[in-house]
């Protein structure tokens, strides 16, 4: 749903917004009748705000749709995802600093492992490190193709983001990860006539890839996905009076921080204690202050249900913190579910929580779960009803008509 509406309800006032993303957050027990994650986890100080504030459950996209990160998130900053398509290329590039103008064209790039036989044994190569990488997509950057400029930027591990620029090129390009192991890469595969040239340069690159990486014994292929462009979003400070800031690891959520107009503020480490104390250095300069927490979704994508149990652990032990800042508005969701389970993510609801002292009105839930939010007063709504709820308990809209 589009939040234009919200333009002339805009009220100016001191009060702070935090929102705070535990990636892939919702999830299914392990066992038939048992815990999810975060049901599971040992989470008293996310209970008490539970019991103080108002517990419901969030849709991405559309009910039974599964969300990439990229649409997920923009949801949840008030841009109808059916409405604004941006590619996850556009945002991982942005988000480590490449340039995206309208024209160009970016893809999220992942080295994978082919066997003798040119088919992925390992989508992910391995999860080869940062040392080992970067030296490989220094090597992808000398790749010449066609009368383009191609830039290639390392992003974490074993994945890099590449932009193409030059004339007549179109982004509407299908993925080349099949997404399964045991099967050959894709070829780009233009979905209009606009994108077939840049789609026949993209084979060009692979191909010269392939042939340079042939002698890795983890990463000797690449994949691409996500091919996209600028989208040219309103930004925050126009759409809802909001000075805004990112705190965030992972390049892809700075990149669609970046493209909706926050600033994205630069700290080191990358635990939650560490991402909270950047919060409170930038904390008198901003009004909304979007933080993101990434490991809950890689642990459920890898089928760890310990390991995600313990990471929403973490980030509650770290949450005094934040809320010794104080807060006017404080709401803890997730972008999609990644159930361990199921190792993907998928299109179950998302749990919510919103904390307003001030404003708010607390239902009967005394836990942060997903059984618990099921049952919330703030029920099930669209993620992107979530800016409207915030600015609302938040003393920033006024009212609507006479």
């Amino acid at each position: 749903m589009s939040t234009e509406y919200l333009g002339h309800l805009l009220n100016q006032n001191n009060s702070k917004i935090v929102l705070l993303i535990l990636d892939g957050l919702g999830g299914l027990p392990i066992q038939t009748g048992g815990p999810t994650s975060l049901e599971a986890a040992e989470t008293p100080i996310m209970d008490r705000l539970a019991s103080e504030g108002s517990l419901g459950q969030i849709v991405p996209i559309r009910p039974g749709v599964t969300p990439g990160s990229g649409p997920a998130h923009l949801a949840l900053f008030g841009y109808d995802p059916l409405d604004h398509l941006v590619g996850r290329g556009a945002l991982e590039a942005i988000g480590v600093g490449l340039e995206v103008r309208a024209g160009d064209v970016a893809a999220r790039g992942n080295f994978c492992t082919l066997d003798n036989n040119g088919k992925i044994s390992d989508r992910r190569a391995g999860r080869i490190s940062n040392e080992e990488a970067r030296p490989l997509v220094e090597r992808l950057n000398e790749i010449k193709v066609g009368k383009v400029e191609v830039e290639v930027r390392h992003l974490r591990e074993y994945r890099f983001a590449i932009v193409m620029r030059g004339k007549d090129l179109g982004s509407d390009i299908a993925d080349t990860d099949p997404q399964q192991t045991g099967l050959s890469p894709l070829a780009p595969k233009a979905s209009n006539k606009a994108s077939e040239n840049a789609a026949l340069l993209f084979g060009e690159w692979i191909k010269k890839a392939q042939d340079l990486l042939v002698e890795e014994e983890q990463a000797n292929g690449v994949t691409l996905r996500g091919f996209g462009s600028d989208p040219e979003l309103p930004v925050y400070q126009d759409k809802y009076g909001l000075k805004a800031a990112c705190v965030a690891v992972y390049p892809m959520y700075r990149g669609v921080s970046k493209l909706v107009g926050m600033d994205v503020v630069d700290f080191d480490g990358e635990d939650p204690e560490d991402e909270f104390s950047a919060v409170d250095t930038i904390w008198n300069d901003y009004d909304f202050v979007f933080t993101h927490i990434k490991k809950t979704d890689s642990m459920g994508e890898d089928g760890n249900f310990v390991g995600k149990k313990g990471i929403i652990k973490s980030v509650d032990k770290a949450l005094p913190a934040l809320l010794a800042l104080k807060p006017d508005v404080l709401v803890i969701t997730g972008d999609h579910s990644t159930p361990a389970r199921m190792r993907s993510h998928s299109w179950h609801p998302v749990p919510l929580l919103l904390w307003a002292p001030e404003r708010g009105l607390p239902d009967q839930q005394v836990s942060f779960g997903e059984r618990a939010c099921a049952l919330g007063g703030l029920g099930t709504l669209p993620a992107s009803d979530i800016m409207s709820l915030a600015l609302a308990h938040a003393g920033r809209l006024k009212k609507f008509g006479a």
